[in-house]
């Protein structure tokens, strides 16, 4: 095989400009492929096979329930009621028509249904309160049904401040409106969002936060072909928000988050600054090439040979997958670093013999035939180390050892083929100097003498430290992977706070609803549950008695709230009269009174004096802070006064097929109780809702079971990879020793990272993890490296050109890895925080541990000038 590729690499330096040329031809049809055919799914559910057991559970659900998937959730806050009212009706109703990039919407707390028989959801001393405030409220309520507008609420204002001055009222009754009206005419006045309530001034209670938020559930048309598959969709909610005006200014916040939003955003953060970073990056790549390297035209034969291997993987990986996905599309960066390592073991060891050997063919044959066996070796043990990871049930994972190894055997072949090509075409000058460290032969002289020390000490700190892998920890929680900065993540974090509103709920899926109400009564039960919904659970307790307060207060405000006659809107000078005319009853009747009520009385009268003699804009502006929630109140009123028992016959249709499937199959939410973002919430919640439902699914459960899939895949890759890369050193080197001198370096190196990541409280996550291939990549060719040189007789490992090769290798790989930890994405960062320290630990390993550990091996007595013990081969190799 070492003749073969040696033979191959001398052809292709013969016929440099005929190989240099297919490779180009080869690497254009690559480019026109992944042009043509370039698709990346997003969609992250799509990571992990179909076939585990939990997730027929989840996809079965999602089935019965379609409409409940790949949602944008808007979340709306206001700072009165009618506020978020207003808002979440009109952004409703404005979206309802953009079936281009909105499949369906719908509001779970909001509408008509919910507008007239939301009261009943209420206790029954809420709905008593409610129905006092509103018969109490009565006075005001006629007038205002009566004239809707600014002129109706000051009308009212005098009608009450003329109770005053008969004595059938008191001035500090009507306290409350004046500073309720007064705040919201000195904010209109500042520039300011008036936030007046009439809920509020007639419940004389500030809203409870539960009351200023409200919810729309949009389901957009996905495009998984995009990075950002919802994005049409968010931009036409966006613009929605914008063109009805939905902003701070005017007291609406309105903030996207959900599965979709949190995706997408995802996605920009990631691509937020990484061109410039990308940029960076490729500069000190390339600066790190120079030192190793020394000559550019050494440098753009290795770029080019990067490059062009690059493209043909892509091409290659496309071909095979179809479609990339959220982790696969990471092979590029494994292709990179150790591609490049391949490149870098060549090109330094081209150099090496260029220095020897004055003629330019000879060199390079004496290169090929000289890396072909270690190059061969570890793109080997590489390939199979990413192969292992197919039969694991990490479908993202699989995909990428299957793309990444076969790059592996691309890299290899370009490197024996296309770099020789390029070498000769581009003809490098001759080296003048010796390409090793010899500044570092004091160190090659302390591994050899401390040898034993080096080595002890280095495994005795590994066992020593060995107690830290028991607190090892996965970050099973995809939310801590995100930027808190985000929009959709923040939102999603406050929402967490509310077990009511948490949507970190675990979704069960019943034969009918009769079993899922029973289901549901047993989980009510259970100290980690805060809530569990069934259909059922939307038909309101003692109705009757509710119903009954509401006809009590039906039978006072039915008539007061549907008078026979409405006045026509004033014109704006009556409006300036109605403003004029109340200032002067609030004055009048505050008088020379001292009091607290006379004092708002007269600031209030002040006020609307100042606005009688404002632009007509400011009483427009106060026509719409005092009307618009006016009218809301009105209709709200007379909604909530039509309630009628309910049952699940007159449940709206809507809301069945929320919690009924079309064939029966009926759906219980369970909430947990305390933070559902906490990871150890989350598993005690997981755990005890699966001892009485063991089928049960959603976004907690996918959590803690798509963590153990992932944990269990990399512990089944690592097991395969080590044992496969075991069978193919022992095929290639023929003795046990020369494997275990390979393999124990790698195994130090990752137990010590782990460790490491323990001391430094870097946990592993759903992203970071992707590291360890990177560890066992490098780490084994590294190693292999080392091995072969000390077969074929080499003692002086720091000062020899291939520690050059290595360590200048793992720099670049480590600038190309190490800069993803200056990433906006938190997920992105420590994925490059935890691949520098693979490098790290990888290259120590090999440069220091590796080299005392061959040392071990001499025989006593035998001088540090003299070789190892060689096979037949090595002995062969050494005569030669």
């Amino acid at each position: 095989m070492i003749h073969v590729i040696t033979q191959a690499a001398r052809w292709s330096s013969q016929h440099a400009r005929l190989v240099i040329l297919a490779y180009l031809l080869l690497a254009v049809a690559g480019a026109d492929y992944l042009v043509a055919h370039f698709a990346i799914t997003t969609d992250s559910g799509q990571l992990i096979s179909n076939a585990l057991p939990w997730r027929q559970q989840e996809l079965r659900l999602d089935r019965a329930f379609p409409q409940r998937t790949d949602r944008i959730v808007a979340v709306i806050d206001a700072t009165t009621p009618e506020a978020a009212d207003e808002a979440a009706a009109g952004l409703a109703a404005d979206l309802s028509s953009r079936f281009d990039v909105i499949r369906t919407i719908s509001r779970p707390d909001g509408g008509d249904f919910f507008e007239k028989n939301g009261v009943l959801y209420l206790s029954v001393d809420e709905v008593r309160r409610i129905g006092d405030d509103l018969i109490a409220a009565q006075p005001f309520l006629g007038p205002l049904a009566a004239d809707p507008s600014l002129r109706g609420v000051l009308g009212a204002l005098s009608q009450s401040m003329e109770g005053v001055r008969l004595g059938k009222a008191k001035l500090e009754d009507m306290t409350p409106a004046f500073v309720a009206i007064g705040d919201a005419l000195e904010r209109l006045k500042n520039g300011q969002d008036p936030a007046f309530s009439w809920r509020k001034l007639f419940s004389g209670e500030a809203p409870k936060p539960a009351e200023l938020r409200r919810f729309i559930n949009i389901q957009p048309v996905l495009d998984f072909n995009d990075l950002e598959p919802g994005g049409k969709a968010t931009a036409a909610i966006r613009e929605a928000i914008s063109r009805l005006g939905l902003t701070r200014e005017h007291g609406v916040r309105v903030r996207l988050t959900g599965p979709v939003a949190l995706s997408d955003e995802e996605f920009s953060t990631i691509a937020d600054g990484a061109g410039l970073n990308a940029a960076l990056t490729a500069l000190i790549v390339v600066s790190v090439l120079w030192a190793a390297l020394k000559q550019f035209r050494i440098i753009l034969a290795v770029l080019a040979n990067l490059m062009i291997g690059l493209v043909v993987t892509g091409a290659v990986g496309l071909l095979m997958v179809g479609a990339l996905n959220l982790i696969s599309v990471a092979f590029a960066v494994l292709f990179v670093g150790l591609g490049v390592d391949f490149g870098i073991q060549f090109s330094v060891r081209y150099r090496e013999e260029r220095y020897k050997l004055l003629d330019f063919e000879k060199a390079l044959l004496s290169t090929a035939r000289g890396v072909a066996r270690p190059l061969l070796l570890a793109a080997a043990s590489i390939a199979a180390a990413f192969y292992s990871f197919l039969p694991t049930a990490y479908r993202g994972l699989s995909e990428l050892g299957l793309i990444a190894g076969t790059g592996m055997i691309i890299a290899f072949a370009t490197t024996v083929t296309l770099l020789p090509a390029l070498l000769t075409a581009l003809r490098p000058k001759r080296e003048t100097a010796e390409i090793g460290f010899a500044v570092l032969a004091p160190v090659d002289r302390f591994l050899e003498k401390r040898r034993n020390w080096v080595v002890g000490v280095t495994l005795g700190a590994a066992i020593l430290a060995s107690p830290l892998l028991l607190h090892l920890r996965f970050d099973f929680n995809p939310l801590d992977l995100r930027s808190p900065k985000t929009e959709s993540v923040s939102t999603l974090l406050e929402l967490f706070r509310e077990p009511d509103t948490s949507p970190n709920a675990i979704e069960i899926l019943q034969n009918d609803l009769s079993h899922a109400e029973a289901t549901a009564l047993k989980l009510k039960d259970l100290p980690e549950v805060a809530r569990a919904l069934t259909l059922q659970s939307f038909v309101p307790e003692s109705q009757d008695e509710k119903l009954a307060i509401i006809d009590d207060a039906r039978f006072f405000l039915e008539n007061t709230l549907s008078p026979d006659v409405v006045k026509a809107p004033p014109t704006p000078g009556e409006t300036v009269a109605a403003i004029k005319a109340t200032a002067r009853d609030l004055s009048a009747g505050a008088s020379d009174l001292d009091t607290p009520a006379a004092k708002n009385a007269r600031r209030l009268a002040s006020l609307l004096t100042a606005l009688a003699e404002a632009p007509r804009s400011e009483r427009d502006a106060a026509e719409r802070a005092f009307v618009a929630p006016l009218a809301t109140t009105l209709r709200q009123v007379r909604a909530l006064l039509s309630a009628a028992p309910v049952s699940l016959d007159t449940l709206p249709g809507w809301l069945k097929a929320e919690w009924v499937a079309s064939d029966g199959e009926a759906r219980v939410e369970v909430a947990p109780s305390g933070d559902g973002n906490d990871n150890a919430t989350l598993r005690r919640f997981v755990a005890a809702v699966r001892q009485v439902a063991p089928d049960a699914t959603g976004t907690p459960v996918f959590i803690i079971e798509a963590a153990a899939t992932v944990v269990k895949a990399f512990l089944q890759a690592g097991l395969w990879s080590v044992v496969s890369i075991a069978l193919i050193l022992f095929v290639a080197l023929r003795r046990f020793t020369d494997v275990a001198l390979t393999l124990a370096p790698l195994l130090v190196a990752i137990v010590v990272t782990l460790e490491i990541c323990v001391a430094i409280g870097l946990e592993l996550n759903f992203a970071n993890i992707i590291a360890l291939p990177l560890l066992l990549g490098v780490g084994v060719a590294f190693k292999i490296y080392y091995v072969m040189a000390w077969r074929a007789g080499e003692t002086n490992f720091l000062q020899a050109p291939l520690t050059r090769a290595v360590v200048f290798s793992a720099c670049t790989t480590a600038t190309a890895f190490g800069s993803l930890w200056l990433s906006h994405h938190p997920g992105t960062s420590s994925m490059g925080k935890l691949m520098a320290l693979c490098l790290v630990t990888t290259l120590s390993a090999a440069v220091l541990f590796q080299p005392a550990l061959l040392a071990t091996q001499r025989k006593p007595g035998a001088s540090a000038a003299m070789a190892p013990p060689l096979s037949k081969k090595g002995q062969a190799a050494a005569k030669k």
